[in-house]
């Protein structure tokens, strides 16, 4: 199977305006971006709506292509971007282009799902949660988590800790059980890609704000793979400066 990854990328934000060109170590994080999905060996390309964003990434040697402004999701610009590109690859990847500490390992995570399983459709990561991050980290719900079957399928995506465990104290649950967060990449078949941003709103995407739960709700599969590194998505500028100081104790 051929394989893009197709990185959305959009200027305005309410909380960080002009992210994608936000520096990080003086290099814009929508560059260091491709420069990570680059190592996979996967072809990249940003799909933004602003030509600053457009310029830049291809001033640094990648390639990109301008989409629509009104767009709701990342999914729908990713669409866009692959039907406008006109390429022949059967999966397409969807890396956030806030995310410029993705692995290359990550990515071929998602890949391997389609090549072992020729009939996976939709694809994402997860991670078990550390309990020594504490309850508190686990509450948090800007931290989505997930279950999944024994097929490796995901069963449910929440804001709130899933599974409950019944019966016993809330202090004691990450004694009692392992709970997996969801580490926010997608791989989509790109029939299924079309299919899904056609897709209205469903009742527990609203209720949670999760995407993802709209295609569970329709009766799409969902295919999950393990992995051992969490992302650091950037969604302001303390994340910004947070991820500089990181890279300095590196």
């Amino acid at each position: 199977m051929k394989y893009i990854v197709i990185i959305p990328a959009r200027y305005e934000s309410s909380r960080f305006p002009g992210k994608p060109l936000a520096k990080i170590a003086g290099e814009e994080m929508i560059v260091r971006v491709c420069r990570q999905v680059e190592k996979a060996g996967v072809e990249a390309v940003v799909a933004t709506d602003d030509s600053r964003i457009f310029d830049c990434v291809e001033k640094a040697g990648f390639k990109a292509v301008m989409t629509s402004s009104s767009h709701r999701s990342g999914t729908e610009r990713v669409e866009e971007a692959y039907r406008k590109l006109n390429t022949d690859a059967e999966v397409v990847i969807n890396v956030q282009g806030d995310e410029p500490f993705i692995r290359p390992e990550q990515i071929k995570k998602i890949v391997d799902i389609f090549e072992n399983n020729p009939d996976a459709v939709l694809a994402t990561l997860c991670k078990k949660f550390d309990p020594q991050q504490g309850f508190d980290a686990l509450f948090d719900p800007n931290l989505v988590k997930v279950v999944y079957s024994d097929k490796m399928e995901a069963l449910y995506f929440s804001r709130s800790i899933i599974p409950y465990v019944r019966k016993t104290d809330w202090k004691n649950w990450l004694k009692e059980a392992e709970f997996y967060t969801h580490i926010g990449i997608y791989g989509y078949k790109a029939k299924t890609l079309s299919q899904i941003v056609k897709l209205p709103e469903s009742s527990l995407e609203k209720a949670e704000s999760l995407e993802q739960l709209r295609w569970l709700q329709n009766g799409l599969k969902i295919n999950v793979a393990l992995t051992e590194f969490s992302t650091i998505g950037i969604d302001t500028e303390a994340d910004l400066h947070a991820a500089e100081e990181m890279l300095k104790g590196e």
